[in-house]
């Protein structure tokens, strides 16, 4: 299957594709009213393990639900840039299969920190009556039950591959200040490490699931890559 260009620019197609579904679900959660949107993170985002909403197939699903404008446009923006090198070179199946295993250990990575910082919570909630457990652990509002969304991981472990593999390709900042893709990825790393650490009040960013993703995408180059270097250099 042959990419698709728009203005010049290749879009292979797995991303193309990737990028039609995420646009379209949005817009889905944002027309199809509140109703909707609240049924569509309740049943598809990511929930921590020990919430009355966490099911197995929402380590899939919440890579395709987003919480604005801004963060779909970032992730699919940032798809592109790094996960077109990536399927060009791999092949659409090949390509296909690391952005979802990027994307599980996005969302593994992510729900070990949940467990550990809701732990304190839901064993309060284990410690009332059966009926009152149901009535926290259903509502959306509570804590416990917060929901997890974007393609963030997955495209982080776009990045990370591209780290490996084309270390000396360059981006371009805003389209116009270029930066090697190694140290570009090095210090997007450092800086969701030094935010994940710091854990400030008000942070609604999954930075452990961002460090989650790009470190599950490392592994997994380095695995495929490991007989073959000679795309390193």
């Amino acid at each position: 299957m042959n990419g698709f260009r728009i203005g010049g620019f290749q879009i292979p197609p797995v991303i193309k594709n990737l990028i039609i579904i995420n646009v379209l679900v949005y817009l889905a959660e944002e027309t199809l009213g509140n109703n909707i949107q609240t049924q569509m993170f309740n049943f598809f985002a990511l929930h921590d393990v020990q919430s009355g909403f966490f099911k197995p197939y929402q380590l899939i699903t919440y890579l395709f639900l987003h919480g604005g404008w801004s963060h779909v446009l970032y992730n699919m923006l940032f798809l592109w840039m790094f996960g077109s090198s990536l399927e060009n070179h791999w092949g659409s199946k090949r390509f296909l299969i690391f952005y979802v295993v990027s994307g599980i250990g996005a969302a593994l990575c992510h729900m070990v920190v949940l467990y550990t910082e809701m732990a304190p919570l839901a064993q309060q909630v284990h410690a009332l009556p059966v009926e009152m457990q149901q009535e926290y652990l259903t509502n959306p509002n509570f804590p416990l039950n917060n929901a997890t969304v974007g393609a963030s991981g997955a495209v982080f472990g776009c990045m990370a591959a591209m780290g490996w593999l084309f270390p000396n390709e360059y981006i371009y900042i805003n389209f116009l200040f270029p930066i090697k893709v190694k140290w570009y990825v090095l210090i997007y790393a450092g800086l969701e490490l030094f935010s994940g650490v710091r854990a400030t009040a008000g942070d609604n960013v999954a930075h452990w699931a961002h460090l989650g993703g790009g470190l599950v995408g490392l592994l997994l180059v380095i695995y495929w890559n490991k007989t073959d270097r000679r795309n390193f250099y």
